[in-house]
């Protein structure tokens, strides 16, 4: 039998899929940062997007702090670029801070700077944000 037309099904007890997320999140002056922690895939996705859309006000800029995020899937990805096209629709810009190990990679091989810009910490988000006069003025 050719070895590339084998299947071994795994062997043991399967590993129970337990998806943890942790959302937190604080306005500034025309700005929200929101943090967000632990596995982001399809089975929270639904979630992070309620989320987003539940703390965002109409013009603000939006920070992800991505710091303690250990996991992201395309379904992340795809609320990301909903965010960053919601913002964009207010003339208001989306930042992704501290993205780190395989959110990180992803980002990267994905190309997702080209539509949302990294930078390493919160501050330096907060640093690059374009300034406003007031907030919801653009």
């Amino acid at each position: 039998m050719d070895a590339s037309s084998q299947y071994n099904p795994p062997t043991g007890p399967a590993r129970a899929s337990v998806t943890t997320i942790t959302l937190s999140h604080r306005h500034l002056p025309g700005t929200i940062v929101i943090a967000v922690g632990g596995e982001v895939d399809l089975a929270v996705s639904g979630r992070l997007a309620d989320y987003v859309h539940g703390v965002r006000r109409p013009g603000d800029h939006v920070v992800f702090d991505l710091t303690r995020l250990l996991f992201l899937d395309c379904s992340g990805l795809r609320v990301l670029i909903a965010s960053a096209r919601q913002a964009a629709a207010d003339d208001a810009v989306v930042l992704l801070a501290g993205a780190h190990g395989v959110p990180a990679r992803l980002l990267h091989i994905v190309r997702m700077h080209s539509l949302l810009p990294m930078v390493g910490t919160v501050e330096q988000a907060l640093t690059a944000l374009p300034i406003t006069a007031c907030p919801g003025t653009r």
